[in-house]
Parts: C-alpha cells; sequence; structure tokens
C-alpha cells in the first residue's frame, strides 16, 4: 500500500488518509459506506486503494449517462445493494428561458450559496433550455424549499423520477498529438492552447487553471499521464497518453479537447 500512494501527489494524501480510514472502518465493522460526491480524480484515488482487497466491493453513481461526479459505495464483498442505496435525487430547474440565458455556472454558484459543499452536489447538465443537476438525497428537501432564484432569475425546482427524460450526454474528447519540451504545465497550456508562454502563465497565476479539478497557481507544476486541465474560457484538456520522447528529445504527447457534439 505505502508503494501505491507514493505514486499520488503530496497535497492528495489527506483525502488518501481519509480513503483509507473508510477502508478499515468497512473491513472491521462489515458494514456499507457511502461516501459523498467525488470528482473523477478523488474517484480514481479511492478506487487504486479499494482494489486491493480482493474482500470488499467497489461501485459508483452519478445518475447521468456518463457523469463525471459520483458517489461511491464500499462494501463487504458479499453484500447486496440497489441504485437506491446510493441516495441521490435529480432536480429539473424551470426558469423563464425567452428573456434570460443561465450558465453552468450560475447555477453551481447558486447551489454553493445555500451554503453547502460542492461534495453535495453530483453533474449540472445543461442542454438549450433544459437544466437538471443531481444532489444528495438528505439535502433535497432544504434545496427545494430555498433554492428559489439563481442571479436575479426567480426559478422553480422540481423532483425528476423518471430516468428516461434525463438529458443525455453532448460531449466528445478529439485527439491531438503535440511536442513538448517539458511537462511543466505553462509549457502545455501554451501549446494545447496556441497561446504565448507568458500568456499561459498569466492564467495560471492568475487562479483559471485547475488541475484534476484543483486549482494550480504554480507555473512550473508538473502535470502527468491522466491528468485532466480545466481553463476559464477555455475548456478542457486531457493528458490521453505519453508516448515517448522524439530524436531531438521533446516528449510527445497525445491530448484531448472537450468539445460538444
Amino acid at each position: 500500500m505505502e508503494h501505491l500512494i507514493q505514486h499520488f501527489r503530496k497535497d492528495e494524501q489527506p483525502f488518501i488518509e481519509r480513503v483509507m480510514e473508510w477502508k478499515r472502518d468497512v473491513e472491521y465493522r462489515h458494514v456499507m459506506r457511502l461516501t459523498d460526491f467525488l470528482d473523477p480524480r478523488e474517484q480514481f484515488i479511492v478506487t487504486s486503494i479499494i482494489s486491493q482487497n480482493d474482500e470488499l466491493q467497489l461501485h459508483s453513481y452519478g445518475v447521468f449517462e456518463e457523469a463525471e461526479r459520483k458517489r461511491m459505495i464500499i462494501a463487504p464483498s458479499y453484500m447486496e445493494f440497489t441504485t437506491d442505496d446510493f441516495q441521490i435525487s435529480i432536480f429539473t430547474i424551470d426558469y423563464p428561458s425567452k428573456f434570460l440565458t443561465l450558465q453552468h455556472r450560475d447555477v453551481l454558484g447558486a447551489m454553493l450559496s445555500l451554503g453547502m459543499s460542492r461534495s453535495k452536489f453530483g453533474d449540472i447538465k445543461m442542454i438549450d433550455s433544459t437544466i437538471q443537476f443531481a444532489l444528495s438525497e438528505e439535502i433535497a428537501d432544504y434545496v427545494q424549499t430555498n433554492l428559489v432564484s439563481i442571479g436575479k432569475a426567480k426559478i422553480q425546482i422540481s423532483a425528476l423520477t423518471d430516468v428516461d427524460q434525463l438529458i443525455e450526454s453532448n460531449e466528445k474528447w478529439v485527439e491531438k498529438t503535440l511536442t513538448v519540451s517539458s511537462m511543466r504545465l505553462d509549457s502545455i497550456l501554451s501549446l494545447a492552447l496556441k497561446i504565448s508562454r507568458e500568456k499561459s502563465k498569466l492564467y495560471i497565476q492568475s487562479g483559471k487553471v485547475k488541475v484534476n479539478w484543483t486549482v494550480r497557481e504554480s507555473v512550473s507544476f508538473e502535470v502527468h499521464d491522466g491528468d485532466v486541465l480545466s481553463i476559464s474560457g477555455f475548456g478542457r484538456i486531457k493528458i490521453l497518453k505519453i508516448e515517448g520522447r522524439t530524436k531531438k528529445e521533446k516528449i510527445r504527447l497525445v491530448i484531448g479537447y472537450l468539445e460538444q457534439k
């Protein structure tokens, strides 16, 4: 296990320790453990740790097709459960779409303004004027009562019980091969976004860049295989594969750009 943990970044250690506590709790008390909503990086860490024990089972669920944020269940291998055990509710938002447009950040900001942690909310799906979001059952009543506006827009939210009405994913990754001199964050951003090195540094230092859903303000931050980069105003980039080095000792990368279908 120590060898496994060494592969993660130092600032991920607190979360790793939490996962280890969950693992010990399930092992010794023989109970099912349900997590809050986790981002894909956190899901990867949980999977890496829990999969080391054959006597435990691990499942994830986020309701939406290709959900990004999911709750996870850690349980003894013999225990049975259903999707109801993930305790997820789905709401749809009605708002005057003829008069204004809402964006993802508007919806998320309104949710967090209720005093709830991001970990209590799953994905927010938006297509045209349709908005749906997932959240933990334990806060569903509170959110339904108190989420009455987003910005200046008065809204109404209602529970969605028919999964056939869920918004389908409209995203895809478009691959491209790049060669970079180093795996520094500023170097990769500069080439991937076709902007100057100075501009990429400015984006990073102003807190507009996330790596694996965590803001990184160090231009020399080392990017790894599998990392997801989110850049405000540009979207997302994923390091899909490190293919090796060229004859000039540059690093050849396959990256993915997230696009709408």
